[in-house]
């Protein structure tokens, strides 16, 4: 909804933002502003100077992911260079659409190298804690739990390690890139809350890692386009 009206050698953006990754430590904004009537086809993308006059910027808190900022912007007559247009004018949806596959393949990656920590703390703990005098792995339900873990990031990578050679290769799988970004982030909160099982309440405490990325499952599973939305994208892209 955020509109930018061509005015001579300037744009003029009117808007806001929310929920913006990294918005409050950025020097520039790759924002979607409508040139357009409506739809994907009135869509364009502006480079626009994160500290222009009418740009406002505020630090949104939240749940996890504290390593990098999200931000709410708002934009008042904020003056941009016509010259600052990425691509064509009204054709900015497909700029938009093509980072979202590398932004999942990526995402996919970073929510099964959490998992692995997942797995790797509750090996750890499991081989040093002891209760009902034996260690937690010698108890058949624990070792179960670890088995699950290992098989669901197994079966996961292999999916990631395909789609990262395709890509490679010049393909878009856009179906294939959708559904390994739902698999995997399931796969983290699987991890996640296994490993968790197994620490108990050590992994509630701050400085576990198991805590941490806990925190930061919903993001992963949200982040990137909803598990929903990913599946309705590659059911789409299957021909349904």
């Amino acid at each position: 909804q955020t509109r930018a009206v061509r005015d001579g050698d300037v744009f003029r953006v009117n808007g806001s933002k929310l929920y913006i990754t990294g918005g409050c430590t950025s020097h520039w904004l790759t924002t979607a502003v409508r040139t357009g009537g409506p739809g994907a086809g009135g869509i364009s993308l502006l480079l626009i100077d994160a500290n222009a006059k009418g740009v406002t910027r505020n630090l949104l808190k939240k749940q996890g992911w504290w390593a990098s900022d999200t931000a709410e912007i708002f934009f008042e007559d904020v003056q941009v260079p016509a010259e600052n247009l990425i691509g064509p004018e009204n054709g900015g949806f497909y700029g938009i659409m093509a980072n979202f596959n590398g932004e999942r393949l990526g995402m996919a990656s970073g929510a099964l190298s959490a998992a692995r920590a997942c797995v790797e703390d509750a090996v750890i703990w499991a081989r040093q804690r002891k209760t009902f005098g034996k260690r937690l792995a010698d108890h058949q339900v624990v070792r179960h739990k670890v088995a699950q873990m290992v098989q669901k990031i197994a079966t996961s990578t292999a999916w990631l390690d395909q789609c990262a050679w395709r890509v490679a290769q010049g393909e878009t799988p856009v179906a294939d890139l959708c559904l390994l970004k739902v698999q995997a982030t399931e796969t983290l909160e699987f991890c996640a809350r296994e490993a968790s099982q197994i620490l108990g309440g050590a992994s509630y405490m701050r400085g576990s890692r198991i805590e941490r990325i806990y925190r930061e499952v919903r993001v992963n599973a949200i982040g990137g386009g909803s598990e929903e939305i990913m599946r309705d994208l590659a059911a789409r892209q299957l021909g349904l």
